[in-house]
């Protein structure tokens, strides 16, 4: 029996990964003038740290560690900004997520949200959309873990924190990244595309299937 959902943040419940995409080209072009092709966000950078994907490009010999502090920075920066946008723009509520933790929270089933962001972001993220105050009991960034997906550790974390057995959780993920850390909490997954296929129904249906 499920006793608890916990969720990614980026691609699944808030269409964010684009925004992170956008926020990093924008602070590596300003200050280090390279960019990330959408090919390799898709294949290889989606779903890390911002420092993991720092470390990476400075392995392929496309940018100076000396960069790294200055661009990250600069990253969370943009990144506010285009958040503050892009929900502004979308009227910002996600009344499909409001309804999603409502109908969890009267089944009885208790949430949470595990991340590779940093807390300020995610934060903000869920306050924008209306998500913070709808039931979600814990929030698990990447400050909060030594080592972020596809580690499982943030995910074995939360399962610890509401005190269930792996088998009685389920994990909602996109990336290839995310899926892995998981699978290897020993929770129950679904997998989807993107943010618009978390809803309650789609979620309660899955779990009923299990």
């Amino acid at each position: 029996m499920i006793k608890c959902v916990l969720f990614d943040l980026d691609g699944v419940l808030v269409d964010a990964c684009e925004w992170h995409y956008e926020a990093l080209n924008l602070a590596l072009q300003e200050i280090s003038n390279i960019e990330i092709s959408r090919d390799e966000h898709v294949t290889t950078f989606n779903g890390l740290p911002t420092k993991t994907k720092l470390n990476i490009l400075t392995e392929q010999g496309r940018l100076s560690e000396a960069d790294h502090d200055e661009i990250w920075n600069r990253k969370q920066d943009v990144t506010e900004e285009v958040i503050r946008k892009n929900c502004l723009q979308n009227e910002g509520i996600d009344n499909t997520k409001v309804k999603l933790f409502q109908g969890l929270k009267e089944s009885g089933i208790r949430t949470g949200c595990v991340t590779n962001s940093i807390r300020r972001t995610a934060t903000l993220m869920l306050e924008s959309t209306g998500q913070l105050d709808e039931g979600l009991e814990i929030l698990i960034t990447n400050e909060d873990v030594k080592n972020p997906k596809p580690d499982p550790e943030g995910y074995t974390k939360a399962i610890s924190h509401f005190g269930f057995d792996p088998e009685e959780v389920l994990i909602v993920e996109d990336s290839d990244k995310g899926f892995q850390a998981a699978s290897d909490s020993g929770a129950h997954v679904m997998r989807v595309v993107n943010a618009t296929e978390v809803t309650f129904e789609k979620v309660k249906s899955y779990i009923e299937s299990l």
